[in-house]
């Protein structure tokens, strides 16, 4: 599920997308920030959808090896318990999962060799012979045949990077939340109390739907006093060597630094350093821990900065 830090990163991108984009119209740009989010639960279904394509190629490869000109004994007497998988039949079973294929309209049909493609990778594995040999069907046995398709079959294929990255714009910066999305599914999947509960986008959605646009109102309103704040810091640093990337973490840290009350200081920080980390220059970092301190100590000093709860001061 999407962590604050990830919120925060989705709120960056969406106001750098506005501020890069002359004209761009605010409540658009609104929109965007929640559909950012909303995309990566619509990526995360088409990954389970992915992974039962994948089974289901089973029967597809068993009609193909039985239509050969010559087929052999095993051709026409496939093994086919896959599609018998718990997980995968669970999985069907699943409202959530049902209601929201229907509304993302989810289909990888635009890549017709995929799961061809994948299929074949997968059948060609000791794994999957072992899952054969064993008899019968344990929902553990299940789960494991289904997380090796996709820790070592999907996210190992070529092709499947490339469709993944086709299919959602953030594939890379999204697809370590979508792999724990993933894992928690297959957490959650539970045959002693027949539980096949899909994961959330976040642990508490209507807070954190209020967070990222607070943030993102926020950020904006007060753009040109954080410019402002920035600059009194920089003085010694031309506007053009500062990238735009690092002053825009720095207005998004200030504006949680004043406007949240909830958050502690050293949540805030630290966090917008590990954002710079990943998004920014390598140096970055260190660049704006130290321009932040300087403002953090004006702020307090002017006891602009109000933190309420136990621990937050």
């Amino acid at each position: 599920m999407l962590n604050r830090r990830h919120l925060r990163v989705k709120v960056m991108q969406t106001l750098y997308a506005y501020l890069q984009s002359e004209g761009s119209d605010y409540k658009k740009q609104e929109k965007n920030l929640l559909s950012s989010v909303d995309k990566v639960y619509e990526m995360y279904i088409g990954l389970l959808a992915l992974i039962n394509d994948v089974v289901q190629y089973a029967e597809i490869d068993a009609e193909d090896r039985a239509n050969k000109h010559l087929p052999s004994a095993e051709d026409l007497n496939p093994n086919l318990k896959i599609l018998d998988n718990l997980f995968i039949k669970m999985l069907l079973e699943s409202d959530e999962y049902i209601q929201a294929i229907k509304k993302y309209k989810v289909s990888w049909d635009f890549d017709p060799e995929l799961a061809r493609s994948l299929f074949a990778t997968l059948k060609a594995s000791p794994e999957y012979k072992e899952y054969l040999e064993t008899e019968g069907h344990t929902l553990h046995d299940d789960k494991e045949i289904i997380k090796f398709i996709f820790k070592k079959v999907i996210l190992k294929s070529e092709l499947a990077q490339n469709a993944l990255e086709e299919k959602h714009i953030n594939w890379q910066v999204d697809h370590d939340v979508l792999k724990a999305m993933i894992a928690k599914t297959l957490k959650n999947f539970d045959d002693v109390n027949g539980d096949a509960k899909l994961a959330q986008i976040s642990s508490n959605w209507v807070e954190d739907r209020e967070f990222i646009i607070d943030l993102f109102h926020k950020t904006l309103a007060n753009e040109a006093s954080f410019k402002e704040m920035i600059a009194g810091k920089t003085k010694n640093w031309e506007a053009d060597r500062i990238a735009m990337m690092d002053t825009l973490i720095m207005k998004m840290a200030l504006a949680e630094l004043i406007y949240f009350s909830s958050i502690p200081v050293k949540v805030t920080i630290n966090e917008y350093l590990e954002i710079a980390k990943e998004f920014s220059t390598p140096k970055s970092n260190v660049f704006i821990n130290g321009i932040l301190d300087k403002i953090l100590e004006d702020l307090q000093s002017q006891n602009k900065i109000r933190k309420y709860g136990r621990g937050l001061i």
